[in-house]
């Protein structure tokens, strides 16, 4: 039978990760932003529902941070607060 697929493994997908409460509040200090202020991400992005059945519910309202790694430009990290959709 066919296995399903994990688009977070994808060589092209950049890696995501749920921050946690307090991990939150740090990044937003460091950015000097307000959640309302995060690009947004929608909570029915493949990404994100692949991340919900790997770490547990991502809830409308949490930060996934993204991580970029390219041999260019080295790594380029950001931020997206998950919204309905």
């Amino acid at each position: 039978m066919s296995e399903e697929f994990n688009v977070l493994e994808h060589e092209l997908v950049p890696e995501h990760h749920l921050l946690s409460e307090s991990e939150e509040k740090k990044a937003l200090a460091e950015l000097q932003l307000t959640k309302d202020q995060l690009p947004k991400i929608r909570i029915s992005d493949p990404c994100v529902a692949t991340l919900d059945q790997a770490v547990g519910p991502v809830e409308e309202g949490r930060i996934i941070k993204i991580v970029r790694r390219s041999p260019t430009s080295g790594v380029s990290v950001c931020h997206r607060l998950v919204i309905r959709g």
